[in-house]
Parts: C-alpha cells; structure tokens; sequence
C-alpha cells in the first residue's frame, strides 16, 4: 500500500469526511532536508469534515497529525500541508 492509501484510509476512518484530497508533493521536495529517493515523504491534504465543527485550525490539526502519528516514525512521512475545513466554510469558499 502507497503512503497516500494509507493516508487516506486512516483519514477516511477517523473523520469521515465529506471531501478528501491527498496529494504526494515529494516530487517537488527532491534534493530537500527529509526527501527520499522513490519519495512518499512530502504530502498535501484536503479534508473536509463535520468533525472539525467547533475546534480551532490548531485543534483540527492536531487530530490529523494524531490520526497519522505512526506514518511519522523513522523514514515516513516528513512534511504534511494541511487544509482542514468544515463542509461550511466549504461552502464559503464557492
């Protein structure tokens, strides 16, 4: 399994959510502090969930990073981007 599988069956699992768009940014990393030959370091991320209603963008973040915490270890994931939005503000942003 890819780390972008992964990353989003684990999301998927803990938030449930109604938009989820990861993406391997590793490619644009190469050469870089953590980026790996063959990548699946460097990540983007979407998410858009009822379960971020009345958390702050801190809180929010804390959960993903929470929900991901063994894709950290050693030789994981190095840097994740993160968007964490309510269907609401997804509204909003139309």
């Amino acid at each position: 399994m890819t780390m972008v599988q992964t990353i989003r069956e684990k999301l998927t699992a803990a938030f449930a959510p109604q938009e989820l768009i990861v993406d391997d940014d590793s490619g644009k990393h190469a050469g870089h502090s953590g980026a790996r030959p063959g990548g699946e370091t460097h990540f983007s991320v979407r998410i858009v969930s009822e379960s971020f209603e009345g958390a702050s963008r801190v809180e929010r973040q804390r959960r993903v990073y929470a929900a991901l915490s063994a894709e950290f270890k050693p030789n994981g994931i190095h840097a994740l981007a993160l968007v964490t939005l309510t269907p609401a503000e997804m509204w909003q942003e139309h």
